[in-house]
């Protein structure tokens, strides 16, 4: 799998404070870490970039290309901030990502074509909301791969995320139960292969223990890993969980072990 860390994110305080104020130091220091971490990628959630949209997001990307020679993975909303981070980023970055959503059928994913770019397609309806049941999920999938198609997009640029839930809510273990189910059937259903990638990061959200939400990590991430998930996104700070990350490679590998 790769590992795409989830850290750069505003609801860290400081870190939306570098945003505001343009101060790459905490920025930079975060993402070393992450690369330190063993990230193979990183996600820049900078929320929706209200003010200067275009400016942040190019020097998001700009600071993070700095000090790692990553992919960047660019987590927002807001369409005008997306095309600053696509034109800003070295790699061929990931857009992440739309929905069946009008808003996002509208103004993002056309940024894939027009970039030529990898894009995220969450299981979400046209209302935002999260399929509960394997069939429902099947549905939605359905459909948006061939909302995506028409669009004239190459699949092979589709990373489907099913969508992990918290596990605190009234369907939480039902749904993550299905994912793992969608994950292993997708390319039967959609008749080719397309890549899949899970935010494990929200299996444990909410209050709750730091042990327990590793140690919860580590009980679905090999599931995950398993079934043929192709990316994962998550706090890479979490060393426990990294190293189940780092085994179940080894374990999934077809090198021989030693």
């Amino acid at each position: 799998m790769i590992i795409i860390a989830d850290n750069l994110h505003v609801i860290n305080p400081v870190i939306a404070q570098a945003v505001e104020t343009l101060d790459s130091q905490p920025i930079s220091a975060m993402v070393q870490r992450c690369a330190q971490a063993g990230a193979h990628a990183i996600d820049i959630n900078c929320g929706p970039l209200k003010r200067s949209p275009e400016r942040r997001m190019a020097f998001l990307v700009e600071t993070v290309q700095s000090v790692a020679d990553l992919p960047v993975m660019l987590d927002t909303t807001n369409p005008a901030a997306m095309a600053a981070g696509l034109k800003a980023a070295r790699h061929r970055p990931i857009i992440n990502g739309f929905s069946l959503e009008p808003i996002k059928l509208e103004h993002i994913l056309p940024l894939a074509q027009t970039h030529a770019s990898d894009i995220v397609g969450y299981l979400l309806d046209a209302h935002s909301r999260v399929p509960i049941t394997e069939d429902e999920m099947m549905a939605v999938a359905v459909t948006l791969f061939e909302t995506y198609c028409r669009a004239g997009l190459d699949p092979a640029r589709l990373i489907i995320d099913p969508v992990i839930t918290p596990l605190t809510w009234d369907n939480g273990l039902r749904h993550n139960q299905a994912v793992l189910s969608l994950i292993r059937h997708l390319p039967d259903l959609l008749g080719t292969h397309v890549r899949t990638m899970a935010g494990l990061s929200n299996l444990a959200s909410g209050p709750m223990p730091l042990p327990r939400k590793i140690a919860l990590e580590q009980a679905f991430l090999p599931m995950l890993a398993a079934a043929g998930l192709d990316m994962v996104l998550t706090n890479v700070l979490h060393e426990p969980t990294m190293e189940t990350a780092r085994n179940c490679g080894i374990l999934l590998s077809e090198q021989v072990f030693a």
